[in-house]
């Protein structure tokens, strides 16, 4: 027998109560209770938020077992995978398992249909009943399992053209490209930190393809093997190795590049704590920096500009933006060099 959900989600909030799936400590994964306007997926991969992976392999000391055991862990405590640390999830990909009575032809979606999760595992009913494997180097991880998409949640069918995992790397990100199209104008001067990632790339193509020819892109990788991919990328008008941490080092590479004007706009795409000033002192003031990482503390961002007398438009990377699927998809079709590099990757 279906019992009614609420369209948010909060029927599977266990506590405390009052509060929505994301910012509760724990939520209700029994699978076996069925509601009237939930999606029941059977979950394929799980593609863990790069701040909250990093932090995982990080504590387990890049052991695969301990890796393991610390994310079943998180889903046993919790009922969701929201590391305790970062307080970010991730996204799946799974096929349709069941859809609620209240949903059923109000949704462009059948059981059996393949599709991405593009809210994050923070809030979403999880239970995994078996790791089958851990791609440690792309942060993504084969399970069985099962997950719950709340009515408000928002989906993505697979694209036909292109691999699962493929596709779920570049839907796991697709916030960045698709919020990077909306911010760049032509003849801008943009900083990507952290361009050779996986959001990075993206968005620094996106930002020379709005910047135009009378535009910059600079990017910024933090090691060896970084800035040596960066000097291939056919994108970018410049590039530099620093820490983004090094907010000094930031500023100095920065202006060398863009003879003392600084940057217009800064999409920081790195996911290690303490990047805040770095971005801040590359812009120009009166610029806008752009967070597209959980690993971000608004506080020490907001406190910090201040504390520099900087007058910056500082923005949230909310992972999604109107129609963000579609257009991560179409740049990445768009982009023969991405798409290998993508496939190289992921695949």
């Amino acid at each position: 027998m279906e019992l009614k959900g609420n369209k948010f989600g909060t029927h599977r909030v266990i506590e405390p109560e009052g509060v929505l799936p994301q910012p509760a400590l724990r939520v209700d994964n029994d699978m076996t209770k069925e509601f009237d306007n939930e999606i029941v997926c059977d979950v394929i991969t799980l593609n863990v938020d790069s701040a909250s992976f990093t932090q995982i392999k990080q504590e387990a000391g890049g052991d695969p077992e301990k890796i393991k055991q610390t994310m079943l862990s998180i889903v046993d405590k919790f009922g969701k995978h929201k590391n305790p640390v970062t307080g970010s999830g991730g996204m799946f990909i799974g096929k349709v398992k069941r859809i609620g009575s209240a949903l059923q032809g109000k949704i462009n979606l059948e059981v059996g249909d393949k599709i991405a999760s593009l809210v994050s595992l923070s809030l979403t009913p999880l239970q995994i009943d078996k790791i089958k494997k851990i791609h440690i180097d792309t942060d993504q991880v084969d399970i069985d399992g099962t997950a719950v998409l709340f009515e408000s949640a928002i989906w993505s069918k697979l694209p036909k053209d292109m691999d699962e995992k493929l596709a779920l790397a570049v839907l796991d990100v697709a916030g960045a490209p698709a919020q990077t199209a909306n911010l760049v104008r032509p003849g801008q001067r943009v900083l990507v930190v952290g361009a050779s990632g996986k959001s990075g790339l993206l968005c620094s193509y996106v930002a020379k393809k709005f910047a135009g020819v009378t535009g910059q892109v600079i990017g910024t990788a933090s090691s060896e093997k970084g800035e040596n991919f960066l000097k291939e990328v056919p994108f970018l008008d410049g590039y530099f190795r620093a820490d983004a941490s090094d907010a000094l080092d930031m500023y100095q590479k920065t202006s060398e590049l863009t003879d003392g004007k600084m940057a217009d706009l800064v999409i920081s795409c790195v996911s290690r704590p303490n990047c805040e000033m770095g971005a801040i002192l590359a812009c120009k003031d009166g610029g806008t920096v752009y967070y597209f990482s959980m690993a971000t503390s608004f506080t020490k961002a907001a406190l910090g500009a201040e504390g520099v007398g900087m007058d910056v438009t500082m923005l949230i990377g909310n992972g999604y933006t109107k129609d963000h699927a579609k257009i991560a998809l179409e740049f990445l079709r768009e982009s023969p060099y991405i798409k290998e590099i993508y496939e190289k990757r992921y695949m």
